[in-house]
């Protein structure tokens, strides 16, 4: 996925900029960068590849070489970014984050005549946020060219410009991810996550809503274009790649985590399928505060049968090779072994996407003396590949653990009754989980439903995104 962090002062704010970016890191693992404007000397800009060494690492040596009292810093996922444009609209910085899909189709439609070039990427794609800089330079002024672009991108895409004077935000039409504003003595930033600007002497200034345009100066928040009415804010910030103590739309992450777990709780108690453990554990890291929600409503002892060690590998998804983030994991999992010999043990994970690692997680704890490992999902069934963000994203939809066990069980039939599988109450996802289970090595698996997550959230439910699990825009 990514982020990103902006800030502009009445003095100096490299280091606001250099942290802001940091604690989006959790965001994004490939690329990262930072652009700065200062009065005497113009822009300066630094990316680096960050997929083996972290960002802190990366840029610190950059710090001296940089001065202004206005930047943006970006986490990326995709792309090298922030880009510096210069245009009829002028020279500025550019960063995005959101999926093009239409890309390709994009540039063939509009860029293929003379006069027209891109950079191609090692890999021969565009840039995607050299593509949103384009397709914003079609129009006379910015506000203009950030609708125009929004518009004509299938996906979405949440852009920040740093100019010589201002930085302007613009949230995703649909307000897929959160952007907010802080306000200090000395000046304003811009943020995906709130705790980023808190720690900086930030406090809550404005929260922006879906498709709003803002001009942010040291002085103030200027609205340029005003939100529009329909938001489908992705529901993935809460139950699994939102920071702990951020909050988006006034609901904070880690409540709802302890929600979520409840809930799954009360309604595997209602249902009479919750199994007799002797601990109730969560996977590491994001599955943790929801197997506490689940652990103290259903009064069994939560513990920590086997520990992650972080630091060399703060995250398992970090190699771009599937077979060494998986031997990653596996070398991260430290066992407590009087927490496991002889345990039966019910574990929460945020989510079940493909699977590849939960075999040998189930293996590494029966190896290690467990007597019972029951799964549970803080989320349901992942049936769709996301069109809007990179959580999620699959070559196919049949590499979703989900969707191939249904394609095994019933082919391509199979595939007409997704919804009827997604129902655990249903014979069809009774039937899916018992196949997840016989070929993981579970002997219990639980999903939670969509009602009980949107119940955690605590948002109408038509102002989350469900794509994932629907397929419903």
């Amino acid at each position: 996925m990514g982020g990103f962090f902006g800030a502009i002062s009445c003095k100096n704010c490299i280091y606001d900029v250099f942290f802001g970016t940091d604690y989006h890191s959790h965001l994004g693992t490939r690329r990262a960068g930072m652009a700065f404007y200062d009065r005497d000397r113009g822009f300066q800009r630094q990316i680096h590849n960050i997929e083996n060494t972290p960002f802190r690492t990366k840029f610190d040596s950059d710090l001296t070489k940089f001065s202004g009292n206005a930047g943006i810093g970006c986490i990326s996922d995709t792309d090298p970014q922030p880009l510096l444009v210069r245009s009829h609209l002028g020279m500025f910085a550019i960063s995005t984050v959101g999926i093009i899909n239409n890309a390709e189709e994009l540039v063939s439609s509009a860029f293929s005549g003379p006069g027209h070039q891109f950079m191609a990427m090692s890999s021969g794609d565009v840039n995607t946020t050299e593509l949103t800089a384009a397709l914003i330079n079609q129009r006379e002024d910015l506000v203009e060219g950030i609708r125009y672009a929004q518009d004509t991108i299938d996906g979405s895409c949440t852009i920040l410009l740093l100019l010589k004077d201002c930085i302007i935000a613009a949230r995703d039409k649909l307000g897929r991810l959160p952007v907010l504003v802080g306000k200090s003595d000395s000046g304003l930033c811009v943020s995906f996550e709130s705790f980023a600007y808190h720690k900086l002497g930030y406090q809550d200034h404005y929260e922006l809503g879906p498709g709003e345009i803002v001009r942010i100066t040291e002085t103030g928040v200027e609205q340029l274009a005003a939100p529009g009415k329909k938001m489908k804010i992705c529901a993935f910030l809460w139950t699994y790649y939102g920071y702990p103590n951020s909050n988006y739309e006034g609901k904070n992450v880690e409540v709802m985590r302890y929600r979520n777990g409840e809930i799954m709780a009360r309604d595997e108690e209602a249902n009479g399928t919750m199994p007799e453990v002797d601990f109730v554990a969560g996977v590491p890291d994001s599955g943790l505060p929801h197997a506490i929600g689940y652990a103290n409503h259903s009064h069994k002892p939560f513990a920590r049968p086997f520990v992650k060690y972080t630091p060399t590998w703060p995250r398992s998804f970090t190699p771009s090779d599937q077979e060494m983030r998986n031997l990653v994991a596996k070398m991260k999992q430290i066992p407590v072994p009087e927490l496991i010999q002889g345990k039966k043990l019910l574990f929460v994970d945020d989510s079940i996407v493909r699977g590849t690692q939960l075999r040998e997680t189930v293996d590494f704890l029966y190896s290690s003396g467990a007597k019972e490992v029951h799964m549970r999902s803080a989320c349901p069934p992942i049936m769709y590949g996301c069109k809007y963000l990179n959580f999620s994203r699959s070559n196919s939809e049949m590499e979703l653990l989900a969707r191939k066990t249904i394609q095994n069980l019933e082919g391509l039939e199979g595939q007409k009754h997704v919804d009827e599988y997604a129902d655990s109450s249903t014979h069809r996802g009774k039937c899916m989980l018992k196949a997840i289970c016989e070929e993981m090595g579970f002997d219990s698996l639980g999903y939670q439903s969509l009602d009980g997550l949107l119940e955690a959230i605590g948002l109408d439910r038509d102002k989350v995104c469900t794509y994932c699990w629907t397929g419903e825009e």
